[in-house]
């Protein structure tokens, strides 16, 4: 491997951004929303920083092996332009003399899908593209590698411990129910379950964007996770991915108090505060902020009585919620009332009052 990479620093000026990143990803649109998405993960510190690449309304990219990022950048200009995933990606791979050590997934916001697995990428390595509809040869100096078209998802990996990894990973896509997220998830669960990186696992990513751009970059992230260093990456990107879900209910109940719309607030809020009281690891604090939010939006509502149990909750996960709750006043957040800001710091759980 070492004469392989001293011969491509002679070949190509951009070998010097090659950095020896094996793993398994998954690139897909969401049908349904029109959402796109990349996840990924591997055993290399921070995979987050360099695999996935995505945009509202553009499209998602997934470059890896012995990876190159301009084909995230160069990738997201082309869709940009108006290429689709299969004309950009060939586009990529002509300019490149190194191809033969890449591999590549993109999805443009048709749901227009090309996977790339060169000639000389770690065994074992491969991809499917969904729907598969086109596989041709792409050639490089003297070698090449596979590229496959299709439709709305594409898996690839490398330096695997089998040939059964990206096989498992559509599987698991195609036949999982739920959201983008949930599924791109299970398809990287079930990689790992097939036998994952031969070297094993420490870093994995998802992202998932809108499906159709607003401008507002910070507006179009739905999920935006990265596990730089764990020994369970996934484990821990699952549990991240359900707080990111939770805070994603709080934004769109705020949303709605802001429109004047009290009850979509409000199941807002409680989807939030479920998914904080049901998933595994998540802190008690992450729990109190929730529940504490929707008290204080209840009582702008004028719905005293309801919110104060959930103070009452709030203030016992963690206590310092209370001494906050005196601070909201002077930033407009509650109404400057001495005797309900009493009521409210005075609040105890059912069955505890004094």
């Amino acid at each position: 491997m070492k004469t392989l990479l001293c011969l491509l620093l002679i070949a190509s000026p951009l070998a010097a951004q090659l950095r020896p990143v094996s793993t398994y990803s998954i690139v897909a649109r969401d049908s349904a929303t029109g959402q796109i998405g990349v996840a990924v993960q591997s055993h290399w510190f921070g995979v987050g920083q360099i695999v996935p690449w995505a945009e509202a309304g553009v499209g998602g990219i997934a470059t890896q092996s012995f990876v190159d990022p301009a084909y995230g950048k160069l990738g997201l200009d082309l869709l940009r332009a108006g290429k689709t995933a299969p004309e950009a990606l060939r586009a990529l791979l002509h300019g490149d003399a190194a191809c033969q050590v890449r591999q590549v997934g993109m999805v443009d916001a048709k749901g227009d899908v090309a996977t790339f697995t060169g000639s000389r990428d770690i065994i074992a390595a491969g991809g499917i593209a969904g729907n598969q509809s086109a596989t041709t040869q792409v050639q490089c100096g003297s070698a090449g590698g596979t590229l496959l078209v299709g439709r709305d998802f594409a898996v690839q990996a490398n330096l695997m411990a089998n040939e059964t990894v990206w096989p498992a990973m559509s599987r698991a896509f195609t036949g999982t129910t739920g959201d983008l997220a949930d599924r791109m998830l299970a398809a990287l669960e079930a990689a790992q379950a097939a036998g994952g990186d031969i070297r094993g696992k420490q870093s994995a990513a998802l992202v998932v964007v809108k499906g159709t751009g607003t401008g507002r970059p910070w507006q179009d992230r739905l999920f935006d996770v990265r596990v730089d260093d764990h020994a369970e990456p996934l484990t821990e990107l699952r549990r991240l991915v359900a707080i990111h879900r939770a805070y994603n209910h709080m934004n769109a109940g705020d949303l709605a108090v802001e429109h004047g719309d009290a009850e979509s607030a409000l199941r807002e809020y409680a989807a939030a505060e479920r998914i904080a009281a049901t998933t595994p690891g998540i802190a008690p604090s992450r729990h109190a902020e929730m529940l504490y939010w929707h008290a204080v939006a209840l009582v702008n509502m004028n719905r005293l009585e309801e919110s104060l149990p959930l103070f009452a909750r709030a203030f016992e996960l963690q206590p310092a919620w209370r001494e906050l709750t005196s601070r909201l006043p002077g930033a407009g957040l509650l109404p400057d009332d001495s005797r309900l800001i009493e009521r409210i710091t005075t609040a105890r759980p059912a069955g505890r009052q004094r």
